[in-house]
């Protein structure tokens, strides 16, 4: 366990760095109302080839409340520039789940361009931008809350923040989260965010350690974001959906890997929203093998 300071907080982190290895950067944000835990089936898998970092995003886990105001994604991916600063981390695949997925996709955008390294014969710096990323992993990826295309002026008139304000008031973030997951059932007639009922109540313990202040201002940067043009982009990027995803998100899904120069899409079977914990395997299987093309991408320059 380690914390890096900010100036309204402190960012709880961890890493797994064998002394043996010294690999390449495997840098993992995950969820809203989650936890750096959420990723633990991928830290496990590859702790031993790969440095792995892991994060509690502000409002969420060990990392918990902040003096911020109000959170936004920018906020969010400011966070992540800082602590991979603070590492020294140079050209991390990036790993992001649901909140996680637009952090990354901010990042991304920020660093829009970056991702050919050039040949070292013609003399330009491969690294002049340390903190450029090599590529990026998005589980669950969403590009904006509710997950539709609208206006970013569209969006305060069709969020249910009035009624959420009401719930947390009244039942506290699990039971308001519980509601969000009934009404996307009812949307779509999918479980949505888990097809394992372990998974699931993992996530809601989660969701019940997250304060109603923090939860809201979670909430309010999800559905505040206005999730920019990725056209951009170079830097290798697989998106990963369960099938019992909502079809909206799929969708988005879709967008981004259309948008960036070099993206792809799957969708793995029997799994929902968290789609690296209800198929581990799966997802483990699909991200070694993106990891694998990247390194041979390099090796090839």
């Amino acid at each position: 366990m380690a914390e890096l300071t900010l100036e309204d907080g402190r960012l709880w982190y961890e890493t797994h760095d064998p002394s043996r290895t010294r690999g390449q950067p495997l840098v993992f944000v995950h969820g809203g109302w989650l936890n750096g835990t959420a990723w633990n089936p991928q830290v496990e898998h590859f702790a031993d080839d790969y440095r792995i970092v892991t994060l509690d995003v502000r409002g969420h886990g060990q990392t918990g409340a902040t003096d911020a105001d109000r959170y936004s994604i920018e906020l969010f991916t400011d966070d992540l520039e800082a602590l991979l600063s603070h590492l020294e981390i140079e050209r991390p695949v990036l790993c992001g789940l649901s909140l996680g997925s637009m952090v990354v996709q901010e990042y991304l955008h920020r660093h829009a361009g970056a991702g050919t390294v050039p040949d070292s014969s013609s003399g330009a710096d491969a690294t002049s931008n340390g903190t450029a990323p090599a590529g990026a992993i998005l589980g669950g990826a969403v590009r904006s809350m509710p997950p539709v295309d609208l206006p970013s002026g569209v969006k305060p008139f069709v969020s249910p923040g009035p009624a959420l304000g009401t719930a947390l008031s009244l039942t506290g973030p699990k039971t308001t989260f519980r509601s969000l997951l009934q009404s996307i059932r009812a949307t779509t007639g999918q479980q949505w965010l888990s097809v394992d009922p372990e998974v699931r109540a993992a996530a809601m313990d989660a969701v019940g350690e997250v304060s109603r202040a923090e939860f809201r201002k979670v909430f309010d940067a999800l559905v505040r974001y206005d999730p920019p043009e990725l056209t951009g982009v170079d830097v290798p990027t697989l998106v990963v959906h369960g099938e019992q995803e909502a079809p909206q998100v799929k969708r988005q899904g879709a967008q981004i890997a259309s948008a960036v120069a070099d993206g792809r899409q799957v969708t793995l079977e029997k799994a929902g929203h968290l789609v690296n914990q209800d198929r581990p395997t799966a997802f483990n299987a699909v991200s070694e093998d993106f990891l694998h093309g990247l390194a041979d991408g390099l090796a090839a320059r």
